[in-house]
């Protein structure tokens, strides 16, 4: 799931350095990540892991790092097969 999101990361987010290089707990907001691509990360993300982030969760500690997001898709996917 992490090497998804780096991935997604590279084509969406347009960041100041490689995601392949940034720790799984990285600021991903130090490393540039901006409001605009934050969006585009949001539908990026939705799409690859079918998966709607509702409006709870759509706060920037979503997008702060590599972590926070894979813990949330993770929190989504087991909630929607429940």
């Amino acid at each position: 799931m992490k090497n998804e999101l780096r991935r997604i990361l590279s084509e969406s987010a347009r960041l100041d350095v490689a995601p392949d290089s940034l720790a799984d707990d990285a600021d991903l907001y130090a490393a540039g990540l901006s409001s605009l691509a934050t969006v585009h990360l949001m539908l990026a993300i939705e799409d690859e892991f079918n998966v709607e982030i509702p409006d709870r969760l759509l706060t920037r500690r979503l997008f702060s790092s590599i972590d926070s997001m894979a813990a949330a898709i993770v929190e989504l996917q087991q909630a929607k097969a429940a």
